[in-house]
């Protein structure tokens, strides 16, 4: 696999960002985050023990075309 399975895609003009989570040969649309609460939340559903710990991980999670932890448009 190329890259982190977790990505967290660049932040909508309307707030939130997109997260998917690539598994099973294909990516997984899991939501759309408003804050690290909700990424936390999908990332368990879809069966991460602990995803607090991989949040800053870049081997987990790529924040894509923003910084992490941001959560609206600049």
């Amino acid at each position: 696999m190329d890259g982190a399975p977790i990505v967290v895609h660049r932040p909508s003009g309307s707030g939130g960002r997109r997260v998917t989570l690539h598994r099973h040969g294909r990516d997984e649309i899991l939501g759309l985050a408003f804050s690290d609460h909700d990424l936390v939340v999908f990332l368990e559903a879809a069966g991460l023990i602990d995803p607090n710990t991989v949040l800053d991980d870049p081997r987990w999670v790529e924040w894509r075309d923003g910084p992490p932890h941001r959560w609206t448009a600049t």
